[in-house]
């Protein structure tokens, strides 16, 4: 059973989409029968992603600096020279993406924190063993001593892109200043690392003004939903449109010193053209994560939804979303409310099942949920 959850928070959304003409109805949900979740593996140290590999074998990054491979339930360690990442706070080994060319390049990429930067490096896969090939693949991205708001969430747009969201690093004026890369979602050439032709500031930026992008998820039709967390307020779910500006100034332009949290998370008095998210948590925040749309017509009526991880809310959430990207509803799924502890990556895999990670520091699990 399912029970629906931020009404205001979805109504206000659902208006606001409506007011800027990009609303619209959309097939209401089903209650379904339930939800199935196995444990396909255990004994996993805050697994960060998940990585699906050609011959059913899954990549799995853990935050302390470790990447597992798991096959038929067994998790083996990948021998990988891993010695610069900085494991500290919410930073360290973090997202994971396999190229959609690895039967023949046998090359993923890793986002992790150094002690100078956050950094992305590409790695060739030869058995269990995983040799940098492209090191850094993209470099400079800031960090902080204590971890804080790393971002570091990766996924490939429709053309093959690489989108990578990016953390302010609790420092006030890194999301609007257009100088750095923090508190952006960028966009590169998976290969090179450079900027894409047609990006909206000739650079690698994509869109700015955001907090901490915790998850990138590609709707079929190439539209990109990114969920990011709030302060004390706001967690908030959006649609990325190229060159906009999502409105978080913790420094109120500069005018204030340190890190002013309680500014709105989406600031439409500073910034009047600012893109307001489709949903907004409002009070508490759930520390959303990781996002996945559910594709496959063993889902049912929760085909299409987009399925996102909450960390403190220790749940997972299912919009449903309009084609013109409006939230129309929001459901938590009992078997998977408070049930499994802190719930971080979601992806869908090459089954159409969703899996996804715990993230409660001891004996984490990698779980696959399905649609009975």
């Amino acid at each position: 059973m399912r029970r629906f959850v931020g009404f205001a928070a979805v109504l206000a959304a659902c208006a606001a989409c409506s007011a800027e003409g990009s609303g619209g109805s959309a097939p209401s949900t089903t209650t379904p029968e339930g939800l199935k979740v196995e444990v396909v593996a255990s004994g996993l140290s805050h697994p960060w992603d998940v990585g699906f590999l050609p011959d059913g074998r899954v990549l799995v990054p853990q935050r302390p600096g470790r990447i597992a491979l798991v096959a038929d339930g067994r998790v083996t360690d990948v021998e990988a020279d891993l010695g610069d990442v900085e494991a500290r706070g919410e930073g360290g080994l973090m997202s994971l993406v396999v190229h959609p060319d690895f039967a023949t390049s046998r090359r993923f990429t890793t986002c992790f924190n150094t002690s100078s930067d956050v950094r992305l490096v590409t790695w060739e896969l030869d058995g269990t063993k995983a040799t940098r090939v492209k090191d850094p693949l993209l470099s400079g991205l800031p960090t902080a001593s204590s971890g804080r708001h790393s971002g570091c969430r990766m996924a490939l747009d429709r053309d093959g892109n690489l989108l990578i969201g990016t953390g302010d690093t609790a420092r006030g004026t890194v999301s609007q200043d257009k100088s750095s890369l923090g508190g952006k979602v960028l966009r590169v050439d998976l290969a090179t690392g450079e900027g894409v032709p047609g990006n909206p500031f000739g650079d690698r930026i994509y869109t700015y003004g955001h907090r901490n992008v915790q998850g990138v998820a590609v709707r079929q039709d190439g539209m990109v939903f990114t969920a990011e967390h709030g302060p004390d307020v706001d967690d908030e779910v959006n649609v990325l449109k190229a060159g906009g500006n999502y409105g978080w100034d913790p420094s109120k332009g500069g005018t204030t010193g340190g890190y002013d949290e309680d500014v709105p998370m989406t600031d439409l008095s500073r910034f009047p053209d600012a893109v307001s998210a489709v949903w907004s948590s409002g009070r508490p925040t759930e520390a959303i994560c990781d996002a996945a749309f559910l594709v496959g017509e063993q889902w049912g009526s929760l085909n299409g939804v987009l399925a996102v991880t909450a960390l403190k809310g220790s749940k997972l959430l299912l919009f449903t979303v309009t084609q013109e990207g409006g939230v129309h509803s929001v459901a938590i799924p009992s078997e998977l409310d408070d049930t499994h502890g802190r719930l971080r990556a979601a992806e869908l895999g090459p089954d159409n099942a969703l899996y996804v990670t715990t993230s409660n520091g001891t004996d984490d699990k990698l779980l696959r949920i399905t649609n009975n």
